[in-house]
């Protein structure tokens, strides 16, 4: 007996271009800091700062998909969404993706703070870099390094991941380009926030770090 299914908008335009800007933005890094362009690096670095800062705020006031509330549940949960078969249908992130989105946040959170007191020991160094000694900072640069060597194995799980969705009939990559999921038939609707709300978050971070970390870089360019 088939199941009736309709689709409906599951991902606001907001999280969608986060998710795409910041794989963008992770690719810029990468290469920046690959070729020495060490300013462009720390320009594209404080817009990703704007990003995750806006994407941990949208996880409180944002649509009901991107809500943390919505994803993040006990790990006895996760247990046994990962060990039963077959896997419950989810709108949004299921307790796997929704734990992965915690990891890659965190990590994030912890590549920009490291960059801050980083040291390139050449021409550039991270804006708070006077706040601790050169010890300090070089474990702090270190550990820059590390931490987004573990970031690329974290998302190119994440791509598996994504993968192993699509070919089991599960086009999870489609509903994040166009926002829709065929679901079934007595699935309600998530809320979706505007995305007006979203620009005026935005604005406010960017707004701060510009003023406090941005303007003195491109100024510099």
């Amino acid at each position: 007996m088939s199941i009736e299914q309709r689709k409906i908008k599951v991902w606001d335009f907001p999280t969608r271009l986060f998710h795409w800007a910041m794989v963008s933005l992770l690719g810029g890094l990468w290469w920046t800091a690959d070729i020495g362009e060490m300013q462009w690096h720390q320009v594209l670095a404080y817009v990703l700062m704007t990003l995750i800062a806006f994407r941990l705020v949208w996880g409180f006031v944002g649509s009901d998909t991107a809500k943390f509330s919505h994803f993040f549940v006990s790990p006895k949960k996760v247990i046994q969404y990962a060990t039963s078969q077959p896997k419950p249908s989810t709108i949004g992130h299921n307790p796997l993706g929704g734990y992965m989105v915690f990891a890659l946040l965190g990590l994030l959170a912890l590549q920009l703070t490291t960059g801050l007191f980083a040291t390139d020991d050449i021409f550039t160094e991270g804006p708070l870099i006077h706040l601790v000694s050169s010890d300090t900072a070089s474990w702090l640069t270190w550990l820059h390094k590390t931490n987004f060597n573990i970031i690329l194995a974290l998302a190119a799980i994440h791509v598996l991941a994504v993968i192993i969705h699509v070919v089991k009939g599960d086009n999870i990559l489609k509903a994040m380009f166009s926002g829709y999921k065929q679901v079934e038939e007595h699935t309600a609707k998530p809320v979706l926030r505007s995305p007006w709300l979203a620009l005026v978050i935005v604005a406010v971070i960017f707004g701060f770090i510009w003023w406090l970390l941005l303007e003195p870089v491109v100024s510099f360019l």
